[in-house]
């Protein structure tokens, strides 16, 4: 069984990490339901066990928090949907690389219910989208963002930290880093690629992929 929870407003990401930590805990004792958590949080930037500092570029911008997950530096804020994952990967194969996959799987089928679509690639943790309203880049290749950023920390092979998907943020609030350590590629949004999407329509869509992707839930 997978508890939904989807708390509205802006949550504190100290809290957030908290009721993770405790969760992932009880999940490993057999104590609780394994759980997908909908949140947004106040604008804030998090540094992942790859972070550099150099990436970290206006660090008086906003709060910026050390994080446990995988990754480098990236932004919270509102308007992107963060999606903490709480999930007995043990149970599900113990396979770290098979779970990640899976997870930019999902982002990608709910992209697609909004005829957006998402690329994987090389060396680029996250989702992309090709975005050919734009110039090519230097090396003649087609321009793409980022629209969706993945990272997550396992203990006792349960997963948390997770997902964030850009609705509408203000892409702006990117300037005080190099998100997740790339220069060459930027930041987009549902929004920002001209969807008249609000959160509620992607919540729907995240529902429906997982249950695809990672089997039902209660």
């Amino acid at each position: 069984m997978v508890e939904w929870i989807t708390t509205d407003g802006l949550t504190d990401y100290e809290t957030a990490v908290a009721f993770m930590e405790t969760r992932a805990a009880d999940i490993a004792a057999g104590e609780a339901d394994e759980c997908i958590w909908l949140v947004e949080h106040p604008p804030l930037y998090t540094a992942g066990t790859s972070a550099k500092r150099e990436d970290l570029t206006d660090p008086d911008r906003f709060p910026v928090y050390d994080s446990k997950r995988g990754g480098q530096y990236t932004y919270h804020g509102p308007g992107q949907r963060v999606v903490y994952v709480m999930l007995d990967v043990g149970k599900r194969g113990h396979d770290v690389r098979r779970f990640v996959a899976q997870l930019e799987r999902w982002v990608i089928l709910a992209l697609e219910e909004f005829n957006v679509t998402g690329h994987i690639r090389d060396g680029r943790v996250g989702v992309w989208v090709v975005r050919d309203d734009k110039p090519v880049t230097v090396t003649g290749h087609p321009s793409e963002d980022k629209i969706a950023a993945i990272g997550i920390r396992l203990r006792k092979w349960v997963s948390f930290h997770g997902i964030s998907i850009n609705v509408d943020p203000d892409l702006g609030h990117f300037g005080g880093i190099v998100p997740c350590g790339i220069t060459e590629h930027g930041v987009t949004s549902l929004v920002d690629l001209g969807l008249p999407v609000v959160m509620d329509d992607l919540d729907v869509a995240l529902r429906r992929g997982f249950d695809t992707v990672f089997g039902g839930s209660d």
